[in-house]
């Protein structure tokens, strides 16, 4: 019984990149001799990394509390975008 499946499959290659960037933002290191370094701009070639089984990149080395700021921001980037969405459907 897998828990973790996703509701919208389509929309796993917009959160990796939000992944990607909010890491960038946040001065997470992505891998590598770079990790650091990279700003937002260039998040999106940071999937470029080696890829684990899966074709995902390898990202054991992140920490607990860095991938909590991740998630957690991604969360409230995804609650500000449908309070967005909401107030100008409203209208």
């Amino acid at each position: 019984m897998a828990r973790n499946r996703k509701l919208v499959p389509e929309c796993e290659p917009a959160i990796r990149q939000m992944k990607y960037e909010i890491g960038a933002e946040l001065g997470i290191p992505f891998g590598g001799e770079a990790a650091g370094r990279f700003d937002a701009e260039m998040a999106g070639e940071l999937g470029s990394f080696a890829a684990a089984s899966g074709g995902q990149p390898y990202l054991g080395f992140i920490t607990a509390r860095d991938a909590g700021r991740i998630g957690g921001a991604i969360t409230r980037k995804l609650v500000q975008q449908a309070e967005q969405t909401a107030q100008t459907t409203m209208i």
